[in-house]
């Protein structure tokens, strides 16, 4: 497989779970977390990006970036792993709940700051094609900053599928513009 395969896997898992979160699809099984499960994988996948685009200096900071974004989206699927594990125990959610927002170690790093770095990185790597691609890096760049916007302001799920969405198809657009990558 080809790097922009990888990629084009991960946008569409990442993609996928964020569906799930907005609410609009049913939740699948009581015992397998699934929008997690797609999250997880697919910000894996969207390492990806790295390696597809251009080495330049902004590249290699949005690339530290994105790498230290995903590995903060597995340690708060991991969170989130353990809180569904609980099951419909309420007290022990927010038992834990409570521990992590008041450990800055790991409320910090894994769930206010550290998941939005992947989006971040991704958006830095696309605003490297502002001038030659002003709409699609546009569409990652307004995208992640909607996707922050609707989930920690609005609180609204569907607004922050959408926005998945426009940043997701930017980067697609992106990825498969003439020249970006040969692999």
């Amino acid at each position: 497989m080809k790097t922009k395969h990888f990629c084009m896997i991960g946008a569409i898992l990442f993609l996928v779970s964020y569906l799930f979160f907005s609410g609009l699809l049913p939740s699948l099984s009581q015992s397998v977390d699934f929008a997690h499960w797609f999250n997880l994988i697919g910000a894996c996948f969207l390492l990806s990006f790295n390696d597809a685009f251009p080495k330049t200096k902004i590249n290699k900071v949005a690339s530290a970036l994105t790498i230290l974004g995903v590995i903060a989206h597995i340690g708060l699927c991991t969170i989130d792993f353990i809180m569904s594990s609980y099951g419909n125990n309420e007290i022990a959610k927010e038992a834990l709940s409570q521990h992590i927002s008041n450990s800055p170690l790991i409320f910090y790093p894994f769930v206010a700051v550290g998941p939005s770095l992947l989006f971040l990185g991704l958006a830095l790597h696309a605003f490297t094609f502002i001038k030659t691609e002003t709409v699609k890096s546009l569409m990652v760049i307004v995208g992640s900053v909607a996707v922050g916007f609707s989930f920690f302001v609005l609180k609204n799920g569907v607004w922050m599928f959408l926005s998945c969405i426009v940043f997701v198809f930017g980067l697609g657009l992106l990825l498969y513009k003439k020249g970006i990558e040969k692999s």
